[in-house]
Protein backbone atom coordinates (compact mmCIF):
# COMPACT_ATOMS: atom_id res chain seq x y z
CA UNK A 1 0.00 0.00 0.00
CA UNK A 2 1.14 3.49 -0.62
CA UNK A 3 2.00 6.09 1.82
CA UNK A 4 0.07 8.91 2.13
CA UNK A 5 1.90 11.80 1.25
CA UNK A 6 0.40 15.55 2.45
CA UNK A 7 2.24 18.80 1.03
CA UNK A 8 1.48 22.49 1.80
CA UNK A 9 2.00 25.15 -0.57
CA UNK A 10 2.20 28.21 1.17
CA UNK A 11 2.26 30.48 -2.04
CA UNK A 12 2.79 34.03 -1.10
CA UNK A 13 2.09 33.77 2.28
CA UNK A 14 4.26 34.12 5.84
CA UNK A 15 7.36 35.42 6.48
CA UNK A 16 10.91 33.85 8.35
CA UNK A 17 9.03 34.58 11.84
CA UNK A 18 5.48 33.33 11.22
CA UNK A 19 7.31 30.36 9.55
CA UNK A 20 9.03 29.47 13.22
CA UNK A 21 5.80 30.44 15.14
CA UNK A 22 3.76 27.92 12.52
CA UNK A 23 6.12 25.18 13.24
CA UNK A 24 6.32 25.63 16.79
CA UNK A 25 2.60 25.37 17.06
CA UNK A 26 2.18 22.27 14.35
CA UNK A 27 4.90 20.12 15.47
CA UNK A 28 3.33 19.58 19.02
CA UNK A 29 0.18 18.67 16.92
CA UNK A 30 1.47 15.06 14.97
CA UNK A 31 1.49 11.97 16.68
CA UNK A 32 4.79 10.32 17.58
CA UNK A 33 3.76 7.10 15.76
CA UNK A 34 2.67 8.95 12.68
CA UNK A 35 3.58 7.89 9.37
CA UNK A 36 2.01 10.32 7.07
CA UNK A 37 4.60 11.80 4.52
CA UNK A 38 4.33 15.58 4.72
CA UNK A 39 6.22 18.36 2.68
CA UNK A 40 5.75 22.13 3.29
CA UNK A 41 6.38 24.08 0.08
CA UNK A 42 7.27 27.57 1.58
CA UNK A 43 8.33 30.72 -0.12
CA UNK A 44 11.90 31.21 -1.34
CA UNK A 45 13.21 33.56 1.18
CA UNK A 46 11.79 31.05 3.90
CA UNK A 47 13.52 28.01 2.65
CA UNK A 48 16.71 28.38 4.95
CA UNK A 49 15.06 29.02 8.06
CA UNK A 50 12.59 25.89 7.51
CA UNK A 51 15.74 24.02 6.80
CA UNK A 52 17.01 24.49 10.28
CA UNK A 53 13.23 24.46 12.29
CA UNK A 54 12.31 20.45 10.16
CA UNK A 55 15.97 19.40 10.83
CA UNK A 56 15.28 17.04 13.85
CA UNK A 57 11.72 16.15 12.23
CA UNK A 58 10.89 13.73 9.31
CA UNK A 59 9.41 16.19 7.63
CA UNK A 60 10.45 17.39 4.35
CA UNK A 61 9.94 20.82 2.11
CA UNK A 62 10.44 21.99 -1.20
CA UNK A 63 10.48 25.28 -3.04
CA UNK A 64 7.51 26.29 -5.10
CA UNK A 65 9.17 27.02 -8.77
CA UNK A 66 13.18 27.20 -9.90
CA UNK A 67 14.48 27.94 -12.92
CA UNK A 68 15.38 25.76 -15.93
CA UNK A 69 18.92 26.18 -15.91
CA UNK A 70 21.25 26.53 -12.79
CA UNK A 71 22.99 29.68 -13.37
CA UNK A 72 23.92 32.37 -15.33
CA UNK A 73 22.33 35.72 -16.21
CA UNK A 74 18.63 35.40 -14.98
CA UNK A 75 17.67 38.15 -12.58
CA UNK A 76 15.32 37.31 -9.90
CA UNK A 77 14.99 33.59 -10.60
CA UNK A 78 15.89 30.84 -8.37
CA UNK A 79 18.50 28.00 -9.14
CA UNK A 80 17.11 24.39 -8.20
CA UNK A 81 21.41 23.56 -7.22
CA UNK A 82 20.86 26.03 -4.52
CA UNK A 83 17.51 24.58 -3.86
CA UNK A 84 19.07 21.62 -2.99
CA UNK A 85 22.21 23.08 -0.83
CA UNK A 86 19.56 24.49 1.52
CA UNK A 87 18.44 20.79 1.81
CA UNK A 88 14.99 20.56 0.31
CA UNK A 89 13.98 17.44 -1.16
CA UNK A 90 10.94 18.34 -3.47
CA UNK A 91 10.37 21.24 -5.85
CA UNK A 92 6.63 21.88 -7.07
CA UNK A 93 6.37 22.82 -11.21
CA UNK A 94 3.61 23.93 -13.14
CA UNK A 95 1.15 24.88 -10.87
CA UNK A 96 -1.77 26.68 -12.63
CA UNK A 97 -0.62 30.07 -11.36
CA UNK A 98 2.76 29.66 -13.22
CA UNK A 99 0.97 28.30 -16.33
CA UNK A 100 -1.45 31.21 -15.96
CA UNK A 101 -0.12 34.23 -14.59
CA UNK A 102 3.51 33.76 -15.78
CA UNK A 103 2.31 32.05 -19.08
CA UNK A 104 4.95 28.87 -18.64
CA UNK A 105 4.21 26.20 -21.01
CA UNK A 106 4.05 22.46 -21.01
CA UNK A 107 7.56 22.26 -22.54
CA UNK A 108 9.42 24.80 -20.31
CA UNK A 109 8.53 22.91 -17.19
CA UNK A 110 9.46 19.79 -18.67
CA UNK A 111 12.89 20.99 -18.58
CA UNK A 112 12.87 22.17 -15.44
CA UNK A 113 11.82 18.73 -14.41
CA UNK A 114 14.55 17.14 -15.94
CA UNK A 115 16.93 19.61 -14.60
CA UNK A 116 14.89 18.92 -11.06
CA UNK A 117 15.62 15.42 -11.16
CA UNK A 118 19.56 15.54 -11.96
CA UNK A 119 20.53 16.80 -9.08
CA UNK A 120 18.65 14.10 -7.48
CA UNK A 121 15.50 16.08 -5.79
CA UNK A 122 11.63 15.23 -6.56
CA UNK A 123 9.37 16.98 -8.82
CA UNK A 124 5.92 17.75 -8.12
CA UNK A 125 3.58 18.41 -11.19
CA UNK A 126 0.60 20.06 -11.19
CA UNK A 127 -1.69 19.54 -13.86
CA UNK A 128 -5.24 20.45 -14.18
CA UNK A 129 -8.60 22.16 -16.19
CA UNK A 130 -10.47 25.44 -16.38
CA UNK A 131 -14.18 25.56 -15.32
CA UNK A 132 -14.39 25.98 -19.24
CA UNK A 133 -12.46 23.11 -20.24
CA UNK A 134 -14.06 20.59 -17.95
CA UNK A 135 -17.62 21.90 -18.80
CA UNK A 136 -16.57 21.48 -22.27
CA UNK A 137 -15.49 17.62 -22.04
CA UNK A 138 -12.00 18.36 -22.25
CA UNK A 139 -10.64 17.37 -18.86
CA UNK A 140 -8.64 14.64 -19.66
CA UNK A 141 -7.35 15.88 -22.96
CA UNK A 142 -5.85 19.21 -20.96
CA UNK A 143 -4.32 16.36 -18.64
CA UNK A 144 -3.11 14.73 -20.91
CA UNK A 145 -1.31 17.24 -22.84
CA UNK A 146 0.53 18.72 -19.23
CA UNK A 147 1.10 15.22 -18.34
CA UNK A 148 2.77 13.73 -21.53
CA UNK A 149 4.71 16.28 -22.08
CA UNK A 150 6.60 16.22 -18.65
CA UNK A 151 7.06 12.18 -19.33
CA UNK A 152 8.86 12.62 -22.05
CA UNK A 153 11.41 14.89 -20.34
CA UNK A 154 11.93 13.15 -16.99
CA UNK A 155 13.37 9.53 -16.19
CA UNK A 156 10.04 7.91 -15.03
CA UNK A 157 12.49 5.40 -12.98
CA UNK A 158 13.30 8.04 -10.51
CA UNK A 159 10.54 9.69 -8.28
CA UNK A 160 8.59 12.42 -9.17
CA UNK A 161 4.26 13.09 -7.45
CA UNK A 162 1.64 14.36 -9.92
CA UNK A 163 -0.71 16.53 -8.13
CA UNK A 164 -4.37 17.06 -10.12
CA UNK A 165 -5.49 20.48 -9.03
CA UNK A 166 -8.61 21.62 -11.48
CA UNK A 167 -8.08 25.37 -11.68
CA UNK A 168 -11.91 26.04 -10.87
CA UNK A 169 -11.37 24.70 -7.74
CA UNK A 170 -8.42 26.37 -6.00
CA UNK A 171 -9.40 28.76 -3.49
CA UNK A 172 -12.71 28.97 -4.69
CA UNK A 173 -14.25 26.61 -1.86
CA UNK A 174 -16.17 24.54 -4.41
CA UNK A 175 -14.24 21.05 -4.22
CA UNK A 176 -14.89 18.32 -7.07
CA UNK A 177 -17.33 15.73 -6.15
CA UNK A 178 -15.93 12.57 -5.06
CA UNK A 179 -17.01 10.98 -8.53
CA UNK A 180 -15.00 13.54 -10.70
CA UNK A 181 -11.79 12.93 -8.15
CA UNK A 182 -12.07 9.61 -8.79
CA UNK A 183 -12.71 9.58 -12.85
CA UNK A 184 -10.29 11.89 -13.43
CA UNK A 185 -7.40 10.38 -11.02
CA UNK A 186 -7.91 6.86 -13.02
CA UNK A 187 -7.63 8.79 -16.23
CA UNK A 188 -4.36 9.97 -14.99
CA UNK A 189 -3.21 6.98 -13.87
CA UNK A 190 -3.96 5.45 -16.73
CA UNK A 191 -2.04 7.59 -18.60
CA UNK A 192 1.03 7.37 -16.46
CA UNK A 193 1.39 3.47 -17.29
CA UNK A 194 0.43 3.58 -20.89
CA UNK A 195 3.43 6.38 -21.02
CA UNK A 196 5.87 3.57 -19.16
CA UNK A 197 5.54 5.26 -15.78
CA UNK A 198 4.61 3.07 -12.66
CA UNK A 199 1.52 2.04 -11.04
CA UNK A 200 3.14 3.83 -7.73
CA UNK A 201 3.71 7.25 -8.57
CA UNK A 202 1.94 9.26 -6.33
CA UNK A 203 -1.55 11.01 -7.43
CA UNK A 204 -2.42 13.87 -5.26
CA UNK A 205 -5.24 16.02 -5.09
CA UNK A 206 -5.78 19.61 -4.78
CA UNK A 207 -8.48 22.38 -4.78
CA UNK A 208 -10.36 23.46 -1.59
CA UNK A 209 -8.82 20.91 0.63
CA UNK A 210 -9.82 21.69 4.09
CA UNK A 211 -10.33 19.34 7.51
CA UNK A 212 -14.16 19.02 6.62
CA UNK A 213 -13.99 17.17 3.20
CA UNK A 214 -10.24 15.68 3.45
CA UNK A 215 -11.34 12.36 5.41
CA UNK A 216 -14.07 11.65 2.06
CA UNK A 217 -11.47 12.50 -0.67
CA UNK A 218 -8.64 10.36 0.84
CA UNK A 219 -10.91 7.34 1.01
CA UNK A 220 -11.07 7.43 -2.96
CA UNK A 221 -8.56 4.60 -3.44
CA UNK A 222 -6.81 6.50 -7.00
CA UNK A 223 -6.09 9.51 -3.78
CA UNK A 224 -3.10 9.27 -2.47
CA UNK A 225 -2.14 12.62 -0.59
CA UNK A 226 -3.58 15.96 -0.97
CA UNK A 227 -1.91 19.56 -2.56
CA UNK A 228 -3.12 22.23 0.34
CA UNK A 229 -3.51 25.91 -0.37
CA UNK A 230 -5.15 28.04 1.98
CA UNK A 231 -6.05 25.57 4.56
CA UNK A 232 -2.33 24.81 5.11
CA UNK A 233 -1.92 28.00 6.52
CA UNK A 234 -2.97 27.49 9.77
CA UNK A 235 -1.38 24.46 11.46
CA UNK A 236 -4.23 23.11 12.94
CA UNK A 237 -6.07 23.41 10.09
CA UNK A 238 -3.51 21.36 8.07
CA UNK A 239 -2.48 18.72 11.01
CA UNK A 240 -6.17 17.21 10.54
CA UNK A 241 -6.04 17.20 7.29
CA UNK A 242 -2.54 14.85 7.70
CA UNK A 243 -3.92 12.79 10.51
Amino acid sequence: MKQKLFAANWKLNKGPKETKSFFEEFLPLLPQESQAQIVFFVPATNLESTAQLLSQTKIHFGAQNCYSQLNGAFTGEISAQIIKEIGARYILLGHSERRQIFKESDEFIALKGKLVQSLGLIPMLCIGETLEERDAGKTEKICEAQLVSFMKSIDLKKDWVVAYEPIWAIGTGRTATTQQVSETHAQIKKLIQREGGSSQTLILYGGSVKPENSKELLAIAEVDGFLVGGASLDPHSFSKICL
